[in-house]
């Protein structure tokens, strides 16, 4: 496995620093861009990285082998088509764009030219999908993921997740797409219908605070997905709960870590496990180095992503009366 030359574009999205040990590690950094670059100067210096506040120069380099891509969602799009014209291979974070038009473009244009993209799901397989997939394949699964407040954008320097615009919304459009994604990958179904409701009365935003959905699939199988900007600014960061049924059991998680499976026959086991989902993310940053020449075989794709955020986006449009979320 080579380390392989890579550029890292928008990089004062607040998800840069739990990336960051273990892309000093697995990759060489040879180009940090951001519109402030101010903003990423000392994880630029951590890499030994120049910084550019232009990324389109970064994707111009010679001998690119991988490309990270952060920044404003509504820029995303744009960088992915630039990578793919060059055939880099790249991460995108999610939702990638503000519609799910500029994903499916994105995609369309990826597969068409071979460029191989992955997405950091970060949750699918971690310790919480792990316990849920107990109950097997879920016939009915809850997750209720709440977050700090929206300040704490204004704090970490991402103000761009306020506007409706740059993100495309507020707690659904990124939080979301985690616990949709479970859902689909352990139920091996997509979404057929969805029911949703936004809010955004806690904080009276332009993005909303709280979003539930209820989704199912052909085969009725259902998920209800609550997430939220709407928990305290703390050192507990969040609240986070979890059931799911399946054709074993019921498996659950507390957002203290409590865990809790109970078989059709009526045993029950406990554990505690780590629901923190920082620490998930040095070992996608492995996973890429150590896939890249598979085509990040085993890692979550475009398509896949695409399944994820049709309801969500969905959910977006029934809530605006049809029209465009953004």
């Amino acid at each position: 496995m080579t380390h392989e030359r890579t550029i890292i574009l928008g990089a004062s999205h607040w998800h840069v620093p739990l990336y960051a040990e273990a892309i000093a590690e697995m990759h060489q950094v040879v180009g940090v861009s951001d519109d402030d670059v101010s903003l990423v100067q000392g994880l630029a210096d951590g890499w030994g990285a120049p910084v550019e506040a232009d990324w389109r120069k970064l994707v111009d380099l010679p001998d690119i082998g991988l490309a990270y891509v952060f920044g404003p969602h509504s820029d995303m799009a744009e960088k992915c088509h630039a990578l793919i014209e060059r055939g880099i291979p790249f991460v995108v974070e999610k939702p990638l764009g503000t519609s799910l038009a500029e994903l499916s473009a994105v995609r369309k244009a990826a597969d068409a030219a071979g460029v191989p993209a992955t997405v950091p799901l970060v949750q699918r397989d971690g310790p919480t999908d792990r316990w849920l997939a107990k109950a097997g394949r879920p016939t009915y699964q809850r997750t209720s993921f709440i977050a700090g407040p929206p300040s704490r954008y204004l704090d970490n320097a991402n103000p761009w997740m306020l506007d409706p615009v740059s993100a495309g919304g507020g707690c659904l459009a990124n939080l979301g797409p985690h616990f949709v994604d479970l859902f689909l990958q352990g139920c091996a179904e997509p979404a057929a219908h969805v029911d949703s409701r936004l809010s955004s009365v806690l904080y009276g935003g332009a993005v909303e605070d709280h979003a539930s959905l209820i989704i199912s699939t052909p085969e009725g199988r259902e998920a209800i997905v609550e997430v939220g900007y709407a928990f305290p600014g703390s050192p507990l960061k969040r609240y986070c709960s979890y059931t799911s049924v399946g054709e074993a059991g019921f498996a659950s998680v507390d957002s203290d870590g409590s865990a809790t499976f109970t078989a059709v026959d009526g045993t029950t086991e406990s554990a505690k496990i780590d629901v923190d989902s920082d620490p998930l993310y040095g070992p996608f940053v492995r996973r890429v180095a150590q896939t890249l020449e598979d085509g990040f075989r085993g890692l979550p794709t475009l398509a896949q992503l695409e399944n994820v955020m049709r309801p969500i986006w969905q959910a977006y449009d029934d809530q605006h009366g049809g029209k465009e979320h953004a």
